[in-house]
């Protein structure tokens, strides 16, 4: 059911995006260097560019983990309040 205030309720799995972006970063490092090698500058700055951006977000990722369990609450924590009333 939904309530609205999802944007203000919802969780972000920390730890898969953590793994997802430790594996994204591994296969951008190895694309940009693979293709530089090859003499693809193109292709090997795109892999650049996507390098930093799972840098970033990785940073990101990390920086919401050690904020801890008040800006994550953990499952003991109610989602939300259905509504009163439908509408």
């Amino acid at each position: 059911m939904r309530t609205g205030s999802e944007p203000s309720t919802a969780r972000s799995a920390l730890r898969a995006r953590l793994w997802l972006s430790v594996w994204g970063l591994v296969w951008a490092i190895a694309g940009t260097a693979a293709f530089a090698l090859a003499g693809r500058p193109g292709w090997a700055i795109a892999c650049g560019v996507l390098w930093l951006i799972v840098t970033v977000d990785l940073a990101m990722v990390l920086r919401h983990i050690r904020q801890g369990p008040h800006y994550q609450p953990g499952p003991d924590i109610p989602p939300y309040r259905p509504p009163e009333h439908r509408l």
